[in-house]
């Protein structure tokens, strides 16, 4: 009698845990979608209410003429546009060539060494940091010496906010790449560089494009950084070595503008980087996916 008692004891008290473990899980996976759909409901909400309000703005004027002064209603924000994809443009140049070396290094040569870890430990906190402070380093040593805002220091202090992303990515996707197709290349007489470059590259190829499109994602709707580089411009792009229009400051200064057409055209230009930045995570979750396959 005793033993079973004992036997019947036992199976309540396993079905009490039990039954309170699928409690306890229901209640967290009740939360979890919850705080999914909180996070969709706030994106599309935010979604509709820049499409809502910046749709309105486009015209063929928006896309092709230059603003207006202050006060008149009209105009467009063709000189930001070019603006912005000039700086974009170069800080690619500047910063995914200095990024893939760096993860190149990181990932053939360097490897577990003592100084890569460094070098990833530092990558890390750089992609961590502030782009207001990255704007004010560069504005330190590249401004303030010069005596003028300029193009090339806005691309540079986007280049740097690019480095880190690109590097740690293209770091983690050569590590990817199984080590006996490095060997077996080397074992037929290819040359280290060469190794890398058509075997190892071409593997990672996807993952390394994907790194590239983050980081282009992430610059191109900074406005800190420009505010104290490029800063901005009514006119149209005249040089690297003067101020430069872009969208982000120009949606900056016309949202803080007393005058409704201008803050209409701040709608529409965050739209514009909206929909820009959507069209690279899409083509970024696309080449993952392509990659998973």
């Amino acid at each position: 009698m005793v033993e079973t008692s004992k036997k019947t004891d036992g199976r309540s008290v396993k079905a009490r845990s039990l039954a309170y473990r699928k409690i306890k899980n229901s209640l967290v996976s009740i939360l979890a979608g919850l705080s999914a759909l909180l996070g969709l409901f706030i994106l599309g909400w935010i979604l509709f209410t820049v499409v809502e309000r910046g749709f309105s703005a486009f015209n063929w004027a928006f896309f092709t003429e230059l603003p207006n002064p202050p006060g008149m209603e009209g105009g467009g924000l063709a000189n930001a546009m070019l603006g912005t994809i000039i700086l974009t443009l170069l800080a690619t140049l500047i910063g995914v060539p200095l990024g893939l070396l760096a993860g190149i290094y990181l990932s053939e040569f360097g490897k577990n060494s003592k100084f890569s870890e460094w070098v990833r430990f530092f990558a890390n906190i750089l992609m961590g940091t502030p782009s207001i402070i990255i704007g004010i380093f560069i504005y330190t040593i590249l401004v303030v010496p010069f005596g003028h805002f300029s193009a090339y220091s806005g691309a540079v202090a986007l280049a740097v906010m690019m480095f880190p992303v690109v590097a740690r990515t293209t770091d983690d996707m050569l590590q990817m790449v199984p080590a006996a197709m490095r060997e077996s290349a080397l074992a037929l007489g290819a040359p280290r560089w060469r190794t890398i470059l058509e075997i190892v590259f071409r593997s990672a190829k996807n993952g390394l494009i994907t790194g590239v499109l983050l980081a282009v994602a992430r610059v191109s709707g900074e406005t800190a950084p420009l505010l104290f580089t490029a800063l901005n411009s009514p006119f149209w792009f005249s040089g690297l070595n003067e101020p430069t229009a872009n969208l982000t400051v120009t949606i900056f200064n016309y949202a803080m503008s007393p005058y409704e057409d201008w803050q209409r055209m701040a709608w529409g230009a965050s739209l514009l980087i909206s929909a820009g930045v959507l069209a690279v995570t899409l083509t970024t979750r696309f080449l993952l996916k392509e990659k998973r396959i």
